[in-house]
């Protein structure tokens, strides 16, 4: 990458951290991320997984054209599976249209603390799955006093 600055090119160095508690990321368009890491290495103790291929539920497949492709099918296998859902019949859409939601009328959820549970886990499976955010923030609505039933 190159910005172009007073009629002259001046290759710019672009370098990404992702850090979460005890673990780190780091990657951009040069090798001098080699000396980065060496850097850090000399101030922290680290160890070098390799390529990256999973981090916090999200899976990582590098392309031959250098793309990256982010999913997130282990983790909502996962959910399903402690959903007890994982045996559903497909739909090509995760809400009934239509579909009038309410707060109150019907008995609480029995268990509103897996309710939440849940819900958390939908909203961070929007990262890969952006066509389900509108259904996510509909339940989200409810998360206070979840109930049994939908109007």
């Amino acid at each position: 990458m190159t910005l172009l600055y007073s009629s002259t090119l001046i290759p710019i160095t672009l370098v990404y951290m992702l850090l979460y508690v005890d673990d780190i990321i780091v990657t951009g368009n040069n090798f001098s991320i080699k000396s980065l890491v060496t850097k850090l290495n000399s101030e922290f103790s680290l160890k070098d997984l390799g390529s990256l291929e999973y981090f916090l539920g999200i899976e990582v497949r590098s392309q031959p054209n250098c793309a990256l492709i982010l999913t997130q099918s282990k983790y909502i296998r996962d959910l399903l599976s402690k959903t007890k859902m994982d045996e559903a019949n497909l739909i090509s859409s995760p809400m009934v249209g239509g579909c009038k939601l309410t707060k109150s009328g019907y008995e609480s959820f029995p268990d509103p603390t897996h309710y939440r549970s849940v819900v958390g886990a939908l909203q961070y499976s929007t990262i890969t799955r952006p066509e389900i955010s509108f259904y996510v923030n509909k339940v989200c609505w409810y998360i206070s006093d979840p109930t049994n039933s939908i109007g």
